[in-house]
Order: C-alpha cells, then sequence, then structure tokens
C-alpha cells in the first residue's frame, strides 16, 4: 500500500490519542508486507481501557445489561464489572496463566463471558471462542488446532427451551484431544455433569480469589500494541483448518471506531449475535466499554419464548443503537409481519446490518414502518481479516471510521467503470487488519488477499458502481459464504459429500430468497450402489446428518436435490440458477426430490431477468 501520509493515517492516529497508553508508540506505522506494523513501540492494555479508565466518574453507571433466554436478568456497573475482571484475573494467575497462554471459551453469552474475555486481555492471554453448537468432531478439531491451556465450558447451554450438553460434548472432545490442562466450568442449568481429573468450578475458582484468600496481581499488563488479543478461526481449506490473530490496538481501536459510526458514543447499543462472531465482540463489548457506554447481551435464541422477544429487550432496556445481520433483519420483519403486535420502540434511533449481503427493503422497513422516519438505517461492510466492519453507507458520525479507499478493478487489477462488474480492494493502509495467519494453508489465504494485487489488499467480493457512483456490493468470488455471522466453506461441504460412499459428484451453492435468510443448496448424483441402500430419503437424511456431525450445523444444506446425472449443455451459471428455481419451487424443507436433469436444462430456458 502506498506510503504516503493520507487522511486515513490521520485518522487512525486520531483514534490511538484518544486510548490510554503505559508507553506512547513513537511511529504510527512502517510498512511490513503483508501485514505491516503499526503504533510501533506503544503498549497499552486493552482490559484497562475498558474499565479501569472509567472508574473515576462511571463506577456506578451500568456497563452491561444482561438477559437470559428463560427470562433471567442482570445490570452489572461499570465497578462491579471492574470488581469481577479483578476477581478473575487474580483466580487466573493463581492457577497459573500467564502472558501468551491460550484460553478457550466454549460459552454462550453470559456475564462471566465479558468478564472472561477482559480478564485474558488484562494478563496478555490469548483467547478465542468457540461455537456452542459444534458437535464433538469439530469442537475437537477447534481445541486441537487453538491449543488452549486453559478452557472455560458451562454445564449446559439454554437454546429454545433446549439446553445443549456442553460440558459432555467438551468432555468427548478432550478425550480426543490431550493438552487442555484446566476446564473451567460454569453452572447454568444445574444439570449433572461427569467430573475429570482438571475440572474446576468457576464459582470455585473465583471464591478462593477473593478479599481474605491470598492475593495475586490483579493489575493488568502493559502490553505491546501488536500484542495477540484474539484468535478466530476461517472456514477451512482443503480440509485444514486456517485461524487469524487480532492484535491488541488494532481490534480494540477498530471496536472504538466501528461504535463511533454506528452508534455514535451514548445510550445503550444491542448487537444481535453470538459471542463467537468478532462483530459482537467488537460491538458488544470493546466498542462500547472504550467509550464508557453501555451494552446489552442476550444468552439465547430471539423467537424464544415468542417472536416478540427483540422488541421486549430494545423496549426494556431504551436501546438507542441496534446492529444483526441481514438474515436476522429479514427474520424480525417477518416475524412482525406474521403478528398484530406493533413494536413500541421509541428509544431506537439507529439500525444497522452487517455480515452480510445488504437487504435495502428491509432496511426501509426499520426506517419507515418501525420508525415512522425516526430510526437512521445504514449498512456496513467489512471482513474478519481486516477487524470487522470498514465502511458504513450512512454513518452516525462521517469521520468515526477512515477511508478505506475502496475501488473495484477487473482480474488484471484495472480499475473499471460504471455497471461493470469486478472485485472490491483496498488502497488504503489499514490498521485493523490481523497481525497474522496460520494453519496448513495460511500461504494460501496471504496470496488471495495480499499477494494478488501489491499493494493493495483484494477482499474477494464481487461489486459494481451504481447509478451514483456508490460501490453495490454483489457477494462473493469464492465459495465462502456468512451463515448467522460465521463463515462456511461451500467447498468443504462439496468435498465432504464428493468423499461420502453413496455420492458420486456433487454440487453446493448459495439460494437467496426474496422473504427469507439465504440458504444452502446441495445437489447430487448418487453411486450406482447406493439404490440398495434404502429409500431415498434416508440416503439424503443420512448424508445430512453426516454433514452436520463432521462440519457443524451451520455446514448443514437446508435441502439436498438429487440429479439422475450432471450434463454438459448448460454453464455452472445457467446450472445453479436453474436447480435454485427448483428448489424454491417447493416449500419442504431437508428432504430429497429426485430430478431428470432434462427438467433442469428445461428450467434453464427461463427468462431470468
Amino acid at each position: 500500500m502506498d506510503d504516503s501520509p493520507t487522511n486515513a493515517q490521520a485518522t487512525w492516529e486520531g483514534a490511538s490519542r484518544r486510548a490510554d497508553w503505559t508507553r506512547p508508540w513513537t511511529t504510527l506505522r512502517i510498512a511490513d508486507a503483508p501485514f505491516d506494523r503499526w503504533f510501533v513501540d506503544g503498549e497499552l492494555n486493552v482490559s484497562s481501557n475498558c474499565l479501569d479508565r472509567h472508574l473515576p466518574v462511571r463506577s456506578t453507571r451500568p456497563a452491561i445489561h444482561w438477559e437470559g433466554e428463560p427470562g433471567d436478568r442482570m445490570t452489572i456497573t461499570y465497578g462491579e464489572l471492574h470488581t469481577r475482571v479483578e476477581t478473575l484475573t487474580r483466580a487466573l494467575r493463581a492457577a497459573g496463566l500467564a502472558q501468551g497462554d491460550r484460553v478457550a471459551l466454549h460459552l454462550a453469552w453470559l456475564p462471566e463471558t465479558a468478564s472472561i474475555m477482559l480478564a485474558c486481555a488484562r494478563i496478555g492471554a490469548i483467547y478465542s471462542v468457540i461455537p456452542t453448537p459444534l458437535p464433538v468432531e469439530a469442537l475437537a478439531e477447534r481445541i486441537r488446532d487453538f491449543e488452549p491451556r486453559f478452557l472455560f465450558t458451562q454445564d449446559g447451554a439454554w437454546r429454545r427451551g433446549s439446553i445443549l450438553p456442553l460440558k459432555s460434548r467438551v468432555d468427548e472432545a478432550l478425550a480426543a484431544v490431550p493438552g487442555v490442562e484446566l476446564t473451567i466450568v460454569i453452572r447454568r442449568t444445574g444439570q449433572d455433569v461427569a467430573w475429570f481429573e482438571g475440572d474446576r468450578w468457576f464459582h470455585d475458582l473465583t471464591t478462593e480469589s477473593r478479599p481474605g484468600a491470598q492475593q495475586e496481581d490483579s493489575s493488568p499488563a502493559s502490553l505491546p500494541a501488536e500484542h495477540p488479543l484474539y484468535v478466530e478461526a476461517l472456514a477451512n481449506r482443503r480440509g485444514d483448518p486456517v485461524s487469524i490473530t487480532h492484535g491488541s490496538a488494532r481490534l480494540l481501536l477498530m471496536s472504538a471506531m466501528i461504535h463511533r459510526s454506528s452508534a455514535g458514543q451514548d445510550g445503550p447499543t444491542w448487537i444481535a449475535g453470538d459471542a463467537p462472531w468478532i462483530a459482537a465482540q467488537s460491538s458488544g463489548i470493546l466498542g462500547p466499554l472504550f467509550w464508557g457506554g453501555e451494552t446489552v447481551l442476550f444468552e439465547g435464541a430471539l423467537d424464544t419464548p415468542d417472536h416478540g422477544r427483540a422488541w421486549d429487550i430494545v423496549q426494556r432496556y431504551g436501546v438507542e443503537s441496534w446492529l444483526m445481520s441481514p438474515s436476522t433483519a429479514r427474520l424480525l420483519r417477518d416475524w412482525t409481519a406474521s403478528t398484530t403486535r406493533v413494536p413500541d420502540v421509541t428509544s431506537l434511533r439507529h439500525v444497522a446490518t452487517i455480515g452480510e449481503r445488504a437487504d435495502k427493503a428491509v432496511l426501509r422497513w426499520f426506517a419507515d414502518d418501525v420508525g415512522q422516519g425516526r430510526i437512521e438505517v445504514a449498512d456496513g461492510w467489512g471482513q474478519v481479516q481486516l477487524g470487522g466492519v470498514v465502511r458504513f453507507d450512512r454513518p452516525v458520525a462521517p469521520d468515526g471510521l477512515p477511508d478505506p479507499g475502496l475501488v473495484i478493478v477487473d482480474v488484471d487489477g484495472a480499475s473499471v467503470g460504471p455497471a461493470t462488474k469486478g472485485e472490491v480492494v483496498l488502497t488504503s493502509p489499514w490498521a485493523g487488519t490481523v497481525i497474522g495467519v496460520h494453519g496448513a494453508e495460511a500461504q494460501q489465504v496471504i496470496d488471495e488477499h495480499w499477494n494478488r494485487f501489491p499493494g493493495r489488499y483484494a477482499t474477494g467480493d464481487q461489486a459494481t458502481y451504481d447509478a451514483d457512483g456508490n460501490i453495490e456490493f454483489l457477494g462473493r468470488l469464492d465459495e465462502v459464504v456468512s451463515v448467522s455471522g460465521y463463515l462456511v466453506s461451500l467447498t468443504e461441504i462439496r468435498e465432504a459429500l464428493e468423499s461420502h460412499p453413496y455420492v458420486h459428484a456433487a454440487d453446493v451453492f448459495e439460494v437467496r430468497h426474496p422473504a427469507a435468510p439465504p440458504s444452502i443448496l446441495a445437489v447430487v448424483t448418487l453411486d450406482r450402489e447406493t439404490s440398495a441402500v434404502g429409500p431415498l430419503e434416508t440416503v439424503t437424511r443420512g448424508l445430512l446428518d453426516d454433514l452436520r456431525e463432521t462440519l457443524g450445523g451451520l455446514a448443514r444444506p437446508r435441502r439436498i436435490l438429487v440429479l439422475d446425472r450432471f450434463g454438459d449443455e448448460l454453464s455452472r451459471r445457467q446450472r445453479r440458477e436453474a436447480l435454485a428455481a427448483i428448489a424454491t419451487a417447493s416449500t419442504q424443507s431437508g428432504a430429497s426430490d429426485l430430478l431428470a436433469w432434462t427438467q433442469v436444462v428445461a428450467t434453464a430456458g427461463v427468462d431470468w431477468t
């Protein structure tokens, strides 16, 4: 990227001045491909910037409003959250956790989840959040790849009125993955769990470090700006896990600027997303707390006990800024349309969607139908490799985020004109960029994003310029899609299907629906011997179950279609459009249909414009 001074760099410098540094940085940026070095020689602590510096004036003010799925609630002030984090810091240090150690969080959004993240940041431990719905095999793979010393989990987690057996899944996973020294269990549901050497109850661990016990130091460590804070798993590449590492100062300042751009600085903020989503951590913890604001954390599903739960939360805590994925926004619209209940959300001022391709119709619904002109709406675009959202089309504070210098280029890197599709690239230096990529296929990821167009970051996102010259994002160029805020590799699903003994060939792609979230569609041709296995529905449901066990529930296609053959009369685009039309013509989900290739060819003759 261009080494000359830019407005973007000036914005990064201004943002850095809002943080408390234990040692000021001397040089803003040193070019060092592929990730550069930022805030050189500087030291700070993320936990201190989110808590300690606010205590003189905000000790008794709310920091977190938490609500559990069963309806239990808790408001935690800055003073109380600081005490919780200090107590846990002492306990973890007493248990041997040190700077640079790794901690895995297999947790839903609990008050303890926020405390653990901030305690890790206080110590200088590196944490990663593992999704709670993962099956045992996928959970074991995440643990094996991350190699944590300590692991936090729950006895069970609430999800739509049922209990996910988190502790038992962890027990099974750890039986296959050695190396975790301490498993710390939060009692959430009260169910009985098996107990093994190395297991500790969270409440026992923290009780031992309270006043009266021998005290460990709870002060925040002074850490280099580039010290690793958080490790996030990307979609697998060629069957191998790939992860990225976010640096402390980079992620903290990115979160602060995202919050300023999407919500301003005051008023309760809520991001409707689970803890593993980096946007949920950025806009749910780091961003609001950096500015001394209030944030809302919700444990469960938005449709439990009914479709009005989300609106109840907004009203109960006076939420002013609400962030969510477009898929969540569509669900809220559809749920509301199916009832006579009109949400009373007079507190709501800002709504932004992030994480997927924008749905302009849903944003208009929030602005016009829900807000009656009071609500400002925006769509945010970004990537996890860049630290989250890098631009909002209608930001609350126009100077909140630096200008990323987005342009659209062709395959050779040349800028394209209006109404021409191309790939979006960043041309401005970006401090939110990760500090490392790890895994057997890490170089592939680096080549894809940082080396294809020297001096620029290639996003892999397709876009075009609209009539006003604004960038309109069209989706991914590669075979990775976002499902509920998590990256899912369509290539991984296809390869898993093709490796199954029942399957001869497969195709997997995303299908978009006018009034529902996007879904994953799988199309297969079966091996000649598969007919002996049983009815077609038994075969396809077995395939779906195997995918869930191997890759997790998010990678489970909504539908499997079975073809008699894949012909060569159609292009891949034509074939997929025809199959998507056939699939969406039926409301059946999960089960399979047996199709003739001639039917696909006939459907492809439809005028798609």
